[in-house]
């Protein structure tokens, strides 16, 4: 049972990837991210807004306490290597943390982990935007993404601490509700007339990102409306 449990409620940290933000051509025009992380090594200190180390251009959509660590799953690489037709290295997808074995489906909104010795919860799905298509080349690599559902999540940092690539991330707390990122993904981007999904999202105020919090109240108030 103990060997059971190890097995699911822990995982390997495979890469910390930072990166500072930078200029790129969009479309003919220039455009500044800090999609363009690389690996690396050593101790990394993280705070409530981040890693030490890491930019972001566009702290409106990007950052913030609710999005302070960007989590994408190497399980989905070999997808999207296909699709790009080119091997993909850690930070491919703009992530701090490449971790392996779980994917959406195995983690909830709300669950808290034990990252190095920094402390983190999930806070929402990540929403692809157009900077992995600038990354990649692809216009439509965010919609593909979206409707994969290998989107990645957030974590915020309940309690800061010193991260390394190699750690094991240790969830110490499963959110009661059960909601899994991917559960919150169809409600948001597929089953958007689902108003008891909503309903259920919008419980989870105590640890739901804000942005997500107010975009479903909207949406909500559409559909009871008819507006």
């Amino acid at each position: 049972m103990k060997d059971l449990l190890i097995m699911t409620n822990s995982l390997p940290l495979l890469s910390i990837n930072r990166g500072r933000a930078q200029s790129s051509l969009f479309k003919g025009k220039e455009a500044v991210s800090g999609i363009f992380k690389e690996s690396t090594d050593g101790s990394v200190e993280l705070s409530v807004s981040g890693l030490a180390g890491d930019e972001q251009a566009d702290k409106i959509h990007h950052g913030g306490p609710d999005k302070a660590v960007c989590v994408y799953s190497h399980v989905h690489y070999p997808h999207w290597e296909q699709v790009l037709n080119r091997r993909l290295s850690f930070g491919a997808f703009g992530e701090n943390f490449t971790i392996g074995s779980w994917t959406e489906t195995d983690v909830c909104i709300g669950d808290v982990f034990r990252a190095g010795t920094a402390v983190v919860q999930i806070s929402q799905p990540r929403v692809p935007c157009w900077k992995l298509a600038m990354k990649w080349g692809l216009d439509e690599l965010p919609l593909l993404v979206t409707e994969s559902g290998e989107t990645g999540y957030y974590y915020r940092v309940l309690e800061p601490g010193i991260v390394c690539a190699g750690d094991v991330i240790v969830r110490e707390k499963n959110h009661a509700s059960g909601v899994t990122v991917a559960e919150a993904n169809r409600i948001m981007h597929t089953d958007k007339h689902d108003i008891e999904g909503i309903r259920k999202l919008l419980r989870l105020t105590d640890v739901l990102a804000m942005s997500w919090i107010t975009t479903l109240e909207s949406r909500l108030s559409r559909l009871l409306t008819g507006g």
